[in-house]
């Protein structure tokens, strides 16, 4: 496989297939942000780290953007849910981080989706399921270009024409994700921070769509004060003032000033949870993480994604030890704040342990609240997977007929998440196993 360029902007890729045979698919109709809760002060270091680095920790030598109005255009084969999901998209850049973008049928425009098997982008970057490139509109030029300088983030002055590579064939949210990250980094920051709790930009990938922490970061990049070219010093000059205008509320606030996340913790996380590591070394991956939180007293919602990993890796080993990994994680993201949608994650963990346990009533209080807080971040297939779970411990706990319409009602969400009938079964089948009465 060609070796992927460091300074590549990418999502990290992930597995399904196409889908069918289910009840009618649902989506999200209605955007429902939330306004930010940070302070300027910590705003204006987000910004410039996330606008002067690469994700590689590479420098970018000068701020660079689009100037004036930007023009977004289709080819490929897109599925059929990428269009109304990315005019969706689109209204709320321009709505909430007033961004001048429109979609053209034309044969040009700055920018260009292009919908590829996910197989052709494996191909190229073996570990990201989609990515955007500078100054190149088609797989060919980029295939042309791919080891020049050409297509280097680093030598960009000024963004005219870039692509952003989809996987066509990908599960409805897979797209979505895809669209809202890798159009997020075309327009803006390029960079990805872990101590970024509310925000796609973060490797993390907690967050799958765009959140108001976001749309601030792209209205303060494209607010007028700001050009293409200007240094880190010119840009820090200029962001009080931009902060107090799209951020007003962050006037007041106190700074948080979490440390910066060393590269040893980055990269043990990106082993122990990416492709194509043993499960030995997950495992050394995840206790090396964690133990570097520790060292590091961190008690942010990093020291909580850090017990969530070594969760994750040991579900496999030690059923008891999980569970206590992920009770870590749920104490660490309970004392930090904007983390609803990472305690979500970790209650659907902690309720699975309690539907297995025979424990219904403890997975109904579990699963309670968090169901919105995936509806209000249109995460469907968490969404759906937290209906399941409910259904399962409404059946153990007598109520069978109520249990049965929950399921029913999650199948249109896990269509849009989980994408493909035999994911979508799968996982009905692996949430039914838990149940004790099923023989689980």
């Amino acid at each position: 496989m060609p070796v992927p360029s460091p300074d590549t902007a990418t999502r990290a890729a992930a597995s399904v297939t196409s889908v069918s045979g289910l009840p009618a698919m649902k989506s999200f109709a209605t955007p429902r942000p939330m306004a930010p809760v940070v302070s300027n002060a910590d705003l204006a270091r987000d910004f410039l780290d996330l606008a002067f680095s690469l994700e590689s920790g590479r420098a970018l030598p000068a701020f660079t953007r689009f100037e004036g109005p930007i023009t977004l255009r289709v080819t490929g084969s897109p599925p059929a849910a990428l269009a109304p999901d990315l005019n969706r998209l689109l209204h709320r850049l321009r709505s909430e981080a007033q961004i001048d973008i429109r979609q053209v049928s034309g044969p040009q425009a700055n920018i260009t989706l292009v919908a590829i098997p996910r197989a052709e982008i494996r191909r190229h970057l073996p570990q990201a399921a989609c990515f955007v490139v500078p100054n190149v509109s088609s797989l060919r030029e980029y295939l042309s270009a791919r080891r020049s300088s050409a297509v280097s983030w680093t030598r960009v002055a000024r963004r005219e024409t870039l692509a952003i590579f989809l996987p066509a064939d990908a599960a409805p949210q897979e797209v979505r994700d895809c669209l809202h990250e890798e159009i997020a980094q075309a327009l803006g920051p390029l960079n990805d921070l872990y101590r970024l709790a509310d925000s796609v930009f973060n490797d993390d990938n907690v967050h799958t769509v765009l959140t108001g922490f976001d749309m601030t970061v792209l209205r303060a990049y494209y607010d007028p004060s700001l050009r293409s070219g200007m240094s880190r010093h010119d840009v820090a000059a200029r962001l009080p003032a931009i902060l107090a205008r799209v951020n007003p509320q962050g006037e007041t606030l106190p700074a948080r000033d979490l440390p910066a996340t060393p590269r040893v913790w980055i990269d043990a996380i990106q082993t122990a949870l990416g492709p194509g590591a043993s499960p030995a070394e997950r495992r050394a991956a995840a206790t090396r993480a964690l133990n570097t939180a520790m060292s590091l007293g961190w008690t942010d919602h990093r020291r909580g994604f850090s017990h969530y990993a070594m969760g994750r890796i040991l579900q496999g080993v030690s059923a008891e030890d999980a569970q206590d990994q992920f009770m870590r994680a749920q104490h660490y993201f309970a004392a930090s704040p904007n983390t609803q949608l990472h305690q979500a994650y970790v209650a659907s963990q902690l309720a699975a342990y309690a539907i297995n346990d025979n424990r219904p009533e403890d997975a109904l209080a579990l699963l309670g609240r968090h169901l919105d807080t995936a509806a209000r971040h249109e995460n469907a297939a968490l969404l759906a997977t937290l209906m399941l779970l409910r259904a399962e411990a409404l059946e153990l706990s007598g109520r069978v007929s109520e249990g049965r319409q929950v399921r029913l009602d999650s199948l249109g969400w896990a269509r849009y998440g989980f994408g493909s009938d035999w994911a979508v079964r799968a996982k009905l089948r692996e949430i039914g196993s838990l149940n004790p009465l099923k023989g689980g």
